[in-house]
């Protein structure tokens, strides 16, 4: 049985977010069907919209997806506390629920993060029993969680977790250790990267392979190897300009510069 054969639990996170965003999920979803097909099973928690307008805004998928709305009480308790009531900037939505499939790889994907070849690190973390996996990142942007993690970049749009593993408790002991308000995507992106590299050994998929792609430096403005993730893509408007243009309207234009080859790449009309 090869890595792409073995049965994996494949999750995304879905809010309120722009048209494109709902594109670039189709097209996520797409690219993780053509990994692993059969061999995995898939579920978009939604947040913030009704299940019937995400599955909508979404379009046609190829695979049976499993639609499953989630709500601030899906996060467990001990989060809730370090929460703010509204969860602003989508915080920790990612944590509803911690787990789907914990007897699983469970792969947990950004909606704007696209997939169409398998990266060797993601082969490696599911032919092992106990390894992590995040993305690697051009940038470390850790928020209050910076001095807890290591100085290497990493981005959890891409998070892999081993059959098993007790994430309540990993991240339960860095809240423990610094009991902070999450006010930020960038805090609960320095929690995560904080309660994996400390509980496990975690692979990065390189840059390379999976390009943090916009039209901002630091950012790249091309595709990688085996894929793509979209950062900001998902507002539906981005407060700065650039050079007098808005920085929502170089997003969108740099999502439909890239769409093509995309489709291509997903096997796609």
């Amino acid at each position: 049985m090869t890595p792409a054969q073995k049965p994996i639990g494949i999750r995304w996170t879905m809010g309120d977010v722009s048209l494109e965003g709902f594109e670039a999920l189709q097209f996520s979803i797409r690219g993780a069907w053509n990994l692993f097909a059969d061999n995995a099973d898939y579920v978009v928690c939604v947040n913030s919209v009704p299940v019937s307008v995400a599955q909508w805004k979404t379009g046609r998928l190829p695979c049976e997806v499993r639609w499953r709305a989630v709500t601030e009480a899906d996060a467990p308790a001990f989060l809730r506390n370090h929460l703010d009531p509204a969860m602003a900037e989508g915080v920790a939505w990612k944590f509803a629920p911690l787990r789907i499939f914990p007897d699983r790889h469970e792969l947990s994907l950004d909606n704007d993060c696209i997939l169409w070849a398998l990266p060797r690190a993601m082969r490696d973390w599911l032919a092992a029993e106990e390894l992590c996996i995040l993305a690697e990142d051009v940038k470390s942007c850790m928020g209050q969680y910076t001095t807890f993690c290591a100085p290497e970049p990493r981005n959890a749009g891409i998070r892999g977790l081993p059959p098993g593993f007790d994430l309540a408790a990993a991240l339960e002991t860095i809240l423990l250790e610094m009991p902070v308000k999450l006010e930020s995507e960038l805090d609960e992106q320095g929690l995560q990267v904080a309660a994996l590299s400390r509980w496990r050994r975690t692979l990065a998929v390189p840059i390379q392979d999976v390009t943090i792609c916009s039209p901002f430096p630091p950012h790249l403005p091309f595709l990688g190897k085996c894929g793509v993730h979209f950062v900001g893509l998902n507002a539906r408007e981005l407060p700065w300009n650039v050079n007098g243009r808005g920085a929502s309207e170089m997003t969108r234009e740099n999502w439909n510069r890239f769409k093509r080859e995309i489709s291509q790449c997903l096997g796609l009309p």
